[in-house]
């Protein structure tokens, strides 16, 4: 099902972003030419608004790299990100400066996202002036006292510093820092691999409570198959710089089509020590994203393999009931 202009919130087209490798003194004193390492390669993507889109795929796929060019904190090789429905990136600094108050990001590491000199107070207080949302001293502690309830901390905690703080505690500092300027996308980038398992339940369900008390979206990054299936409604599956499968997260686990999206969820351990460990379905090590071959970048791994998928790239096409596959031999 393709989404409308009217609910899809951020649409993503043909996204891409290429970094030069020019090497050391050495070779380029000897004259090696430069190589392009294609972090993210022509990727097409839409969220619809209230939703929650998974973004999974192994460490060095460019996960990390897409959430920094959807809120513009890198700027795009080529392509397109439009948020409801502008051009994003032919925003003025004006019109950027508000989009950053649309579009929040929770980082991985709650230990390095937060300033270490800066109380709780004022880490959460100085979005809200530079937005100007709450212009008096009573105001702004007004609100952060609401934001910090909001998220399972307390009154008494408003004026400590991050270091007293556990992980967990710290990562929900950085969730409310991204609310307090009343954001319509919250983009979070692996926020809950740095946390222990327990943990990373508590952040999770969070996420859900304060995604239906404020009406949020949201595109949530993660290399862990679990928490993907816990939190998503549908699921974008990424390999070396290229979505190869999108679909809901109930079919895409039930039955995934795309072999690199099968090859993750047959490598998902089973807590049951009577049954066989995970038979690997892929050959060979990950593709390099640094001057990829043409064709399918799996196809020198896949077991599928056949003469046109390392000459001709597939494209990412519609197979019915919202799911989109890349692989020529579905």
């Amino acid at each position: 099902m393709t989404a409308t202009a009217a609910d899809t919130l951020l649409e993503v087209r043909d996204l891409t972003k290429h970094f030069t490798l020019h090497g050391d003194i050495y070779s380029r004193l000897a004259g090696e030419k430069a190589q392009t390492l294609k972090a993210v390669d022509g990727i097409d993507f839409h969220i619809r608004r209230g939703e929650t889109l998974g973004l999974v795929g192994e460490s060095g796929c460019g996960k990390s790299t897409t959430a920094r060019l959807v809120t513009r904190l890198i700027e795009p090789t080529s392509g397109a990100v439009r948020l409801k429905g502008e051009d994003l990136l032919a925003f003025s600094a004006e019109r950027l400066k508000r989009a950053r108050k649309e579009v929040q990001l929770v980082f991985q590491d709650p230990y390095s996202s937060l300033n270490p000199r800066k109380t709780i107070m004022q880490i959460l207080s100085r979005p809200m002036e530079i937005h100007g949302l709450a212009r008096s001293w009573t105001e702004k502690r007004e609100r952060v006292l609401d934001l910090l309830t909001r998220v399972g901390l307390g009154v008494e905690h408003i004026d400590r510093y991050p270091h007293e703080f556990s992980g967990g505690q710290r990562q929900r500092i950085a969730i409310a820092r991204a609310l307090s300027v009343d954001p319509e996308l919250v983009i979070g980038d692996e926020p809950v691999s740095a946390l222990d398992v327990s943990i990373q339940a508590q952040i999770l369900n969070l996420f859900r409570d304060l995604q239906e008390e404020f009406g949020l979206t949201y595109l949530f990054i993660a290399h862990d198959l679990s928490v993907i299936r816990h939190i998503s409604d549908r699921v974008a599956v990424m390999y070396v710089g290229k979505i190869v499968e999108t679909a809901p997260a109930g079919a895409l686990f039930g039955k995934p089509l795309h072999p690199y999206t099968k090859a993750l969820l047959a490598a998902v351990p089973e807590a049951d020590p009577a049954k066989p460990p995970p038979r690997l379905t892929l050959k060979g090590e990950v593709s390099t994203p640094i001057d990829p071959p043409p064709g399918c970048r799996l196809c020198r791994r896949c077991p599928n393999e056949t003469k046109i998928c390392s000459e001709v790239e597939p494209p990412l096409v519609d197979v019915g009931g919202g799911r989109q596959v890349a692989c020529h031999n579905l």
